[in-house]
């Protein structure tokens, strides 16, 4: 996939922030740019090709609108609730509606590799997640609106590819998190947890900061950053034990 072209994010961004859809004239004017490159954009672009669409009356559209809640994502999960919601179901019901989901986006679920295992596993690090930040004060008023998604696959044809594992959508941050029914880091599963995050940031807009996290669910006590491979850049590695101090970070509830 291509990198992200400046003017085709712009583009994006402004049809995704109009609730009620948007012109291609009053694009070029939002952005001050001349109409044949909005329109060359609109018609070539991966992001508006794959991720956006024009009604009858020619406004676009984006399919997961950068409104909050993020309705749009239900469509590319194989779950999607509030975290309120989610915490309130037991497990039976959430591995039923997880199954359900991850089959209508044509997410493989060939269990020969543990699978659902995984699914259960990830789902119960979040519920240990969420126990660890009452304790530790956060209030439940305020995460209870967050918006949590699993098995993301957003897969246009070969032009759009965006996974995560697990994404939790905050008030300003989105936490990718990758998990791994591991206890030891290796450098390409760090590489592959920072792989998407600047399509996540396109998706999410300025008013988010993506925050990628390597969760090793067989390892205790561990927090730490890894470099993602040939860059400056890195992202957390942390214990599912230990998550709560990749938001403590973020979120400052920790006195």
């Amino acid at each position: 996939m291509a990198r992200i072209d400046p003017i085709e994010r712009r583009i994006y961004m402004c049809i995704c922030k109009s609730e009620e859809g948007i012109k291609a004239r009053e694009i070029a004017r939002d952005l001050r740019a001349d109409a044949a490159t909005v329109n060359h954009y609109l018609y070539a672009s991966p992001f508006m090709h794959e991720l956006c669409w024009q009604d009858d009356e020619y406004l676009w559209h984006g399919q997961i609108p950068q409104t909050r809640p993020h309705y749009g994502l239900a469509e590319f999960s194989g779950f999607y609730s509030s975290v309120g919601e989610f915490l309130e179901m037991d497990e039976q019901r959430f591995l039923a509606l997880l199954k359900l989901g991850c089959e209508n986006i044509g997410r493989n679920l060939n269990d020969t590799r543990g699978l659902f295992h995984s699914f259960a596993d990830a789902r119960e690090t979040m519920i240990g997640l969420f126990r660890d930040l009452k304790e530790f004060g956060y209030p439940e008023k305020l995460s209870n609106d967050w918006e949590i998604v699993f098995e993301l696959r957003i897969k246009k044809a070969k032009r759009i590819r965006i996974y995560a594992d697990v994404l939790l959508v905050t008030r300003r941050h989105v936490f990718s998190l990758e998990f791994k029914m591991k206890d030891k880091i290796e450098q390409e599963e760090v590489d592959q947890c920072a792989k998407y995050c600047e399509y996540l940031d396109v998706i999410f807009g300025d008013d988010y900061e993506i925050v990628p996290v390597l969760v090793l669910t067989k390892a205790c006590d561990l927090y730490e950053d890894a470099t993602v491979s040939g860059t400056d850049a890195s992202v957390q590695v942390c214990s599912g034990d230990m998550l709560y101090n990749v938001l403590d970070f973020y979120l400052g509830f920790i006195r």
